[in-house]
């Protein structure tokens, strides 16, 4: 890529990355095995949209003229002391906290909302002399699963919604390809957040849906080029075919990714704990995504096998090809 007469990538490149498929596929597969070994043994840390409770922004109070200061041992402390299970406290900046509180237990929806809205009430009273409550956010155990559902119902739907596009756009062997390197995408980012503990919740689904488009938009600008790449070369075996169409776009699918990942980067470090799952769901998303583009896609593409004569309009032996039918020679 030129920009004002700098160049930032070189050209021409003939990295050996079909050759070294094997070694980029095993990767992947310990990658995957390793999360679903997390997700089955330690789970998911699934945030108040998903198990339900309460979540409490608190800012600490200016003392003497003093800016206030957050102290979360202390406040730890004072809330175990409620009988509330086991509150969560996390420093979202020098005086500001988000705590959450487990779905307290009732007999019925009724009672475990009063029950609810009691905790809340101690957690205010237990703060009030040294905390501001800014915000009060409560998810009932009905509402959270249904937004469990409803968050794997979008993942999948909208995976279901790729495949199919990609293979009205191609041929099927792409769509399986591209489909297979975006669900390795969504799964080790998932496993990720349980290796890591990341809080699970509703904005990291939006992560995840966004890291689908942005992966799949990378994989059809490179299947774009291989399908251009076997009707200019038809001769070419499709092994260096991809080859040379993965060097091809190497450059666009480097630069594009860095640029993305600089942006996200900048707001994970400095953006406060409340998008920090979000921008860490996105920032990861986008290097397994690269990866995986670059990596696993092609080589799936080659071992499933493309039916060459259907793309550049060649007839096939039985006479059926797409320049058959239109009686070309």
């Amino acid at each position: 890529m030129i920009f004002n007469g700098v160049d930032f990538f070189p050209h021409g490149t003939q990295f050996p990355i079909i050759e070294w498929r094997r070694l980029f596929v095993s990767i992947s597969v310990a990658l995957a095995v390793m999360s679903a070994v997390l997700l089955l043994t330690r789970g998911l840390n699934y945030g108040v949209d998903f198990k339900g409770g309460s979540l409490i922004e608190v800012k600490a109070k200016d003392q003497a003229g003093k800016p206030g200061k957050l102290d979360v041992v202390k406040l730890r402390e004072t809330l175990n002391g409620l009988g509330l299970g086991e509150p969560q406290v996390q420093a979202s900046g020098d005086a500001e906290a988000l705590i959450r509180i487990a779905q307290q237990p009732g007999a019925d929806f009724a009672a475990e909302a009063k029950a609810q809205d009691e905790a809340n009430k101690k957690v205010r009273a237990a703060v009030a002399a040294d905390y501001e409550v800014r915000r009060t956010e409560v998810v009932g155990p009905a509402v959270s699963q249904e937004l469990k559902w409803t968050g794997l119902i979008a993942i999948i739907a909208s995976i279901a919604g790729i495949m199919v596009y990609v293979w009205f756009r191609f041929e099927w062997q792409f769509a399986v390809a591209a489909i297979i390197a975006l669900i390795h995408d969504v799964f080790i980012t998932t496993g990720m957040f349980a290796l890591l503990w990341y809080e699970f919740d509703l904005s990291v689904v939006a992560a995840l849906l966004t890291l689908a488009g942005y992966s799949i938009n990378d994989t059809v600008v490179i299947f774009d080029r291989v399908r251009e790449n076997m009707r200019k070369y038809k001769k070419m075996p499709m092994d260096q075919l991809l080859n040379l169409s993965l060097n091809e776009t190497l450059s666009r699918t480097i630069l594009t990714s860095v640029t993305t990942m600089l942006a996200v980067l900048a707001l994970f470090i400095f953006g406060t704990s409340v998008i920090e799952a979000f921008t860490f769901a996105m920032l990861f998303g986008i290097i397994i995504g690269s990866y995986s583009t670059l990596f696993v896609a092609c080589p799936i593409l080659l071992w499933l096998g493309v039916d060459r004569a259907s793309i550049i309009g060649e007839p096939k032996a039985d006479g059926t090809g797409t320049a058959a039918k239109a009686g070309l020679p």
